[in-house]
């Protein structure tokens, strides 16, 4: 059976670590569930959730990532207010900061569709559509994740960055869309391990400060309608 009622959560700005520990309980909480009905032979209905967050400045590594992209040693991190953590998504290293809206779909993709690279496209189409709801004409960089601008040309540059982890269907993880966001912070690393292209936001393609709860609202309809969710 499938279970396509989403309970939204906007955790507000939250500690890195409390984050993510959130995430994974919730995450193993599905996993768990899912693994209990298949050996009871059950047709319990699996649990899903998308969740809203900002975080304190903060680089995380994903699992093919490379240590050297962060161009910061510890004091420079203190110096900085920001943390740094290896983390168990895919991709490399990114930055997180307030101003840049985080979201973790915590999705059993049993309950959608059972295709990750459609599950990223369907992400990154949400928010090139809420672009687009401003103004600002977003697409896909051929060969790279995420939403990008101008990505046809020399002056390509990455505007919401993606990196997820799947087990048994269940996702975790997700995606940095940078609305308000202190672009200088991304000086600091290779962003995603690419060295040769711009990272910008909506407040620096607009010229001025985005609501950012209005953005949340009109990017949490986009998701809901594409993915077909019943949002609670």
């Amino acid at each position: 059976m499938k279970n396509k009622k989403v309970k939204f959560q906007d955790w507000g700005l939250v500690d890195y670590q409390q984050a993510w520990d959130h995430q994974e309980q919730l995450f193993s909480e599905i996993v768990s569930s899912k693994v209990q009905n298949r050996t009871l032979n059950l047709t319990n209905l699996t649990d899903n959730f998308l969740v809203f967050v900002e975080h304190p400045h903060v680089y995380t590594l994903g699992k093919s990532g490379k240590p050297e992209n962060l161009l910061l040693n510890e004091a420079d991190l203190l110096n900085k207010q920001a943390s740094y953590y290896k983390i168990n998504r895919g991709g490399d290293i990114t930055y997180h900061g307030p101003g840049q809206i985080v979201g973790y779909p915590i999705l059993d993709l049993d309950n959608f569709f059972t295709d990750i690279h459609l599950y990223l496209r369907t992400l990154e189409e949400a928010v090139i559509l809420t672009l687009a709801d401003y103004g600002i004409e977003a697409g896909r960089y051929p060969g790279f994740t995420g939403v990008w601008l101008d990505a046809d040309n020399d002056r390509a540059r990455k505007i919401c960055a993606l990196g997820v982890r799947c087990s048994r269907w269940v996702t975790m993880h997700g995606f940095a869309f940078n609305v308000n966001t202190d672009l200088n912070y991304f000086k600091n690393i290779v962003p995603c391990g690419i060295d040769d292209k711009d990272v910008t936001s909506m407040e620096r393609e607009l010229g001025k400060k985005v609501n950012i709860n209005e953005v949340k609202e009109i990017l949490k309809q986009h998701i809901s309608v594409l993915f077909e969710m019943d949002m609670m």
